[in-house]
């Protein structure tokens, strides 16, 4: 599975109605309600406020709404497009201004299908990778040190704090953890430990 590295948004026009496809991260089906609500505010004129969801680690839970469109026309034609990505920890949401020309039902899963396939092709992913938080503080004279072995190891810095030491915080694969354990322990000769959380 993969999952989206930053929101992404596209536009479509249909007979004069307006599309507007944006791609959002998400961890969980709870946040969906939110961020329903605030692209409706964000889109005071639009009409419709649709959303197709997939979230987990095997994209297997799912989420659509057809936001008063006729049944199974808007949402689910987005998600089966969703489902069929292999993208996981995505919200998908397709905002309608009408042009004046009624599409049919027809026309509205063609409409909204090709939004989502729209919007998929220009997004950036990455692999879903099991992530571990980090954070450690590490004397100045080990920094560059500590520096390479964490890119080594694939790690994602988060925040560096320079006072009478270092602080560094960030991700890494959760397969890599131990491993930087490891490393800062014998690097700073028991003096630095590791500080480790799953995500």
């Amino acid at each position: 599975m993969r999952i989206l590295k930053q929101r992404s948004q596209c536009e479509i026009e249909v007979k004069k109605s307006r599309f507007i496809a944006i791609a959002q991260p998400i961890k969980d089906l709870s946040e969906i309600k939110h961020l329903v609500n605030e692209t409706r505010t964000a889109h005071p004129g639009a009409h419709h406020v649709v959303h197709a969801a997939v979230v987990g680690p095997k994209g297997d839970l799912y989420s659509y709404s057809d936001d008063h469109e006729p049944k199974n026309t808007a949402g689910r034609p987005a998600l089966e497009v969703l489902k069929g990505s292999s993208v996981t920890n995505i919200l998908i949401l397709i905002i309608r201004y009408f042009g004046g020309t009624l599409l049919g039902t027809g026309g509205l899963v063609k409409a909204y299908g090709d939004s989502a396939r729209e919007l998929l092709s220009i997004i950036k992913t990455e692999e879903l990778i099991e992530k571990t938080r980090f954070s450690f503080t590490i004397p100045y004279n080990l920094y560059e040190l500590a520096k390479i072995d964490l890119e080594l190891l694939e790690a994602d810095i988060e925040n560096e704090e320079f006072t009478t030491d270092v602080s560094i915080t960030g991700t890494l694969p959760r397969t890599n953890a131990e491993q930087l354990s490891s490393r800062i322990t014998e690097l700073s000769g028991g003096q630095c430990e590791v500080s480790l959380t799953d995500l």
